[in-house]
């Protein structure tokens, strides 16, 4: 189906004429245009925003995940194992095999569409070094008995972040639990630097670490007492061009943080039309024909899940055929397209999967998800759910 068809589509263009206008005086009145005072300011104000201490702007979300990985090899070592989602995007995994790691697979369960407490539980072993949680379309995976489990077995605990901007678990925002947080701002997502991506955390040594990381581990971004330790232990050295890590280029750009320091005026209440949307959803949605049961409290909702009940592929097939019809832009799947671990880029490297993945198996095969946007309208959700309701 053509995309100039879609009368409901997956991604709204979220960028303002606002937006633009901030974009072309910057552009037009600046002489630096790659990372620099407004990319730091950026990450301080949303440091702010999320309650933590520490942000550090990269290009994309997925670096964002490679970034975190990289601490976890400083810390952890050259090998072992990291548990993560089936459920989640591509980066989240591919991250951990091109850095050493295995990683081991574990369901998820329907309410969150995230791994929980019993299933992190089932696949700890001596050889764990860390886990990922990955917060699906914006509902909140975490817990008091996961997070006091984690610390428990001493393992680094990442959230990804990059589908629920300003979701809550109690009155903390999700990204404030783990030792990191990475969060996406790719066009179409709660707010938007048209690229972007960040890793959040509490903690001084891997701010430093994820600084380094993030510039070729250059040690030029570091702090002083640092530069000078660095300095002192390699003499033969030039300090501008000494390399602490082995790390990337995955700078932001100038004009990407512009962009952020507009978008996030507009986050909160976009947020909250958002999480309107959804509640409106799963009301109207049949829960005798989709799972509706989802924990919606304290969620950012990045879209809208629409997972069969019952195994049917005739019927799965009639709600595929009542989105087209209708014009709505849709993916099967849901996030990243389903279950990782039928995905060919596995079939090469080492990864284990704990017990029987059901529940990513059946939304990789009966589900999917629809756009949510803080400009839909009451009357469009209810009569989109009437007609699936038929089906």
């Amino acid at each position: 189906m053509d995309k100039s068809k879609y009368s409901w589509s997956l991604i709204n263009n979220n960028i303002s004429d606002n937006d633009k206008e901030s974009l072309s005086n910057f552009i037009l009145n600046s002489d630096r245009f790659t990372n620099g005072p407004k990319v730091r300011k950026f990450e301080e104000i949303w440091s702010r925003w999320l309650g933590v201490k520490h942000s550090v702007m990269v290009n994309s979300g997925a670096m964002a995940n490679y970034l975190s990985i990289a601490v976890v090899k400083e810390y952890k070592g050259f090998e072992g194992e990291i548990i993560v989602p089936p459920i989640g995007w591509v980066s989240d995994i591919s991250s951990v095999l091109n850095h050493g790691f295995i990683p081991v697979f574990s369901d998820v369960e329907l309410g969150t569409l995230s791994l929980n407490y019993e299933s992190v539980k089932d696949a700890v072993n001596d050889r764990t070094m860390g886990i990922v949680i990955v917060h699906c379309l914006g509902f909140d995976a975490i817990s008091e008995k996961l997070i006091r489990f984690i610390k428990e077995r001493n393992l680094i605990f990442i959230e990804d972040c990059s589908e629920c901007h300003g979701a809550k678990h109690n009155n903390d925002k999700l990204g404030t639990f783990g030792d990191m947080s990475c969060f996406s701002f790719y066009y179409g997502h709660h707010m938007t630097t048209i690229e972007g991506g960040m890793v959040c955390t509490n903690d001084d040594s891997i701010y430093e670490l994820l600084k380094l990381y993030r510039s070729h581990g250059l040690t030029r971004e570091a702090t002083d007492s640092l530069k000078k330790k660095f300095s002192q232990e390699y003499q033969t050295l030039n300090p501008l061009f000494t390399f602490a890590v082995p790390g990337y280029n995955i700078r932001s750009t100038e004009i990407n943080a512009v962009l952020g320091l507009e978008q996030i005026k507009r986050l909160d209440s976009n947020i909250i039309q958002r999480r309107r949307n959804l509640t409106l959803w799963l009301d109207n949605l049949s829960p005798a024909k989709y799972f509706t049961d989802f924990k919606i409290k304290g969620n950012s909702s990045f879209a809208l899940p629409l997972i069969l009940l019952e195994k049917s592929e005739t019927v799965f097939k009639n709600v595929q055929n009542v989105l087209q019809n209708e014009g709505v832009e849709f993916r099967v799947g849901t996030a990243g397209g389903g279950n990782q671990v039928l995905q060919p880029y596995l079939q090469n490297y080492k990864y284990k999967v704990v017990g029987k993945l059901n529940n990513a198996n059946h939304i990789h095969h009966y589900g999917l998800y629809i756009g949510n946007h803080p400009e839909l309208k009451e009357k469009q959700i209810i009569n989109l759910c009437s007609k699936l309701n038929e089906c």
